[in-house]
């Protein structure tokens, strides 16, 4: 039975495909409520917040996309999984979560007009995806921090 233990730079060197993208991630979405928190006052629960620069959702997806395509190869299995992935989010990201906050904008003006009860209908977060801009930032995010990471690594 092997019983040696494992340093930390050995554990970080052995598992960096998936740390690096968890790391990138926890960056940028503490940019996010540093930048978000500069214009709308100190809140701890603007931690969390979706939407808004950059989007940490796309920072994690070209993250990984970027360490298993370095550790891994762009020709592996596992890189072609990671561009369906990264795909997936960056759509949600963009598209689909935008239609969340059409539905959300249009269910307020509706219970608005209607003159319902805000008790019974509280209002809907409108914003709740990304703008082109956002995703295009946490991409580049993305990227720039883990080809820095990677190289602390080697």
């Amino acid at each position: 039975m092997y019983t040696e233990r494992m340093t930390p730079e050995q554990f970080f060197q052995l598992h960096a495909v998936f740390l690096i993208p968890i790391i990138v991630s926890v960056i940028t979405q503490a940019m996010k409520f540093v930048m978000y928190s500069l214009k709308h006052g100190w809140k701890l629960e603007y931690i969390a917040t979706h939407g808004h620069m950059p989007s940490a959702h796309t920072a994690f997806a070209i993250s990984l996309l970027t360490s298993i395509g370095y550790y891994e190869g762009i020709g592996s299995g596992a890189f072609a999984v990671a561009v369906a992935i990264a795909f997936l989010i960056i759509d949600d990201a963009v598209r689909l979560r935008m239609y969340l906050g059409d539905q959300g904008r249009y269910l307020n003006t509706l219970v608005q007009t209607l003159k319902l009860s805000a008790d019974q209908f509280p209002r809907l977060k409108e914003r709740v995806g990304h703008r082109t801009s956002e995703v295009i930032v946490g991409g580049f995010v993305g990227f720039f921090l883990s080809t820095i990471l990677i190289r602390i690594i080697s």
